[in-house]
């Protein structure tokens, strides 16, 4: 069975509800946090918005070594800029999937920092994990618009605020 076809239909039909969920992001709330250990609205979102990009990272890398790319968290102004940043990221999932081979997804791709090893796994755990941290950071967001009194979209049916 070939993977490809599967994680990009996958993509495409998460696509839609993450666009839902990102576009009820009031940018006047991205410094709100529901407690301090707690991600801002905004760091929340953004990285949501870049997850997708993290599949392009293992398809065409061998892994990630923050000691030589430190990450800088993306700063947004507004709710269309975040939504731009996802489809820029998502634009390169896309891309990366069309354009990969079955034979590359059992490749090791590495995250590490330094000598400091995270994970080695192949490169096709690396985009189902990519998958459910989108999935879990979704669900994530839809407590932070609970506690903001923002009506939360359907996700795999209709939420509450939608109506069964």
């Amino acid at each position: 069975m070939d993977l490809l076809p599967i994680f990009l239909h996958e993509m495409e039909q998460e696509a839609a509800t993450t666009r839902q969920f990102l576009s009820r992001v009031p940018a006047d709330k991205f410094d709100w946090q529901p407690h301090p250990k707690s991600m801002t609205l905004m760091q929340l979102t953004t990285h949501i918005a870049e997850l997708p990009s993290w599949v392009s990272l293992a398809l065409t890398t061998d892994g990630l070594d923050f000691a030589t790319v430190p990450y800088q968290p993306t700063v947004v102004s507004t709710t269309d800029e975040l939504l731009a940043m996802l489809e820029k990221a998502l634009a390169d999932e896309k891309a990366a999937l069309e354009t990969a081979s079955e034979d590359i997804l059992t490749k090791p791709w590495t995250l590490r920092d330094g000598d400091t090893i995270y994970s080695t796994t192949p490169k096709h755990e690396v985009i189902r994990m990519t998958h459910n941290q989108t999935t879990h950071h979704r669900a994530q967001l839809g407590v932070y618009l609970r506690l903001l009194d923002i009506p939360i979209p359907g996700s795999y049916g209709p939420s509450a605020d939608e109506g069964f």
